[in-house]
């Protein structure tokens, strides 16, 4: 079974910082782009932060020169790290990878996009 599961969330005051985790685990061949997206209740599921292979990164206007997204390649891992934290990160922050699965002759041809079940980011007082 494949799956991406976060850690890291909670609550912290605004000017704080948080570290978000994410590992995937199962039959994978191999992981292309991995990212951080998040949602508020009544509002569409935005990109955060995105890193290619290769480490190539993207950020949302809003969080650049704030958040930093790394990835441990040979761990299956991605990571956000969150400073000056504001009211308005408040959101359930959301794991994203795009894998191909399986192995040898029988993995799949495309990557397959996966979602983490989600963690909740908090900033208030």
């Amino acid at each position: 079974q494949v799956q991406l599961v976060e850690s890291g969330g909670g609550l912290v005051q605004p000017g704080g910082s948080l570290r978000l985790s994410c590992v995937a685990s199962g039959n994978i061949f191999m992981i292309t782009a991995m990212g951080w997206y998040r949602q508020v209740p009544g509002q569409q599921r935005e990109l955060v932060a995105a890193v290619t292979s290769g480490g190539s990164t993207n950020y949302a206007d809003s969080v650049k020169g704030r958040f930093t997204i790394s990835r441990d390649n040979a761990k299956k891992m991605v990571y956000l790290q969150m400073n000056s934290l504001k009211p308005e990160d408040t959101a359930v922050y959301y794991c994203n990878a795009k894998m191909v699965i399986g192995s040898g002759y029988s993995r799949d041809l495309y990557p397959t996009t996966y979602w983490g079940q989600g963690t909740q980011v908090t900033v208030s007082t």
